[in-house]
């Protein structure tokens, strides 16, 4: 049976965490695999403008990633809309907005999984309840959020 390539939607954190001391280890491995056709990366429009003032290393480092194994995904109203209910539900404060657009965008076009580093907003066992709370509620299906860690494939 042939594996399905899984679709990880990487926020802005997991393209800075490849530079990071504190993160780099499991970034590199998780974009190792990225690399081996394990998964294709989906990131957004709104990824590339909290790009825009990163260092030009991380800029240049999602640009580096081959073509076909990157989906790009554009912000739209409906994404929009999502975003600024999670905030109406008070699953973030109005500050996460950004957050909340990664979070929307991964839903609405079905990545398989989220991947961030931000555990304070994102990887974070009561935001994503809260998350997949107004997904539900919504109609949206239930999002996988996780840190690059909890993904990386440790087999030899």
């Amino acid at each position: 049976m042939e594996n399905k390539r899984l679709i990880i939607y990487v926020d802005t954190s997991v393209i800075g965490g490849y530079f990071d001391v504190e993160f780099a280890q499991e970034t590199q491995s998780l974009f190792d695999n990225i690399e081996s056709s394990s998964y294709q990366i989906m990131f957004s429009s709104v990824t590339e403008n909290e790009l825009i003032n990163a260092p030009k290393q991380v800029r240049e480092f999602l640009a580096s990633i081959p073509e076909h194994l990157k989906i790009r995904v554009e912000l739209t109203e409906e994404a929009v809309n999502l975003a600024d209910t999670y905030l109406a539900e008070k699953v973030v404060g109005k500050t996460s907005r950004e957050d909340c657009f990664h979070i929307a965008l991964a839903t609405i076009y079905k990545a398989d999984i989220l991947v961030s580093w931000n555990f304070k907003h994102i990887v974070n066992i009561f935001r994503i309840r809260g998350y997949n709370a107004v997904n539900l509620k919504l109609g949206y299906s239930q999002i996988d959020i996780r840190s690059p860690k909890e993904i990386i494939n440790y087999e030899e």
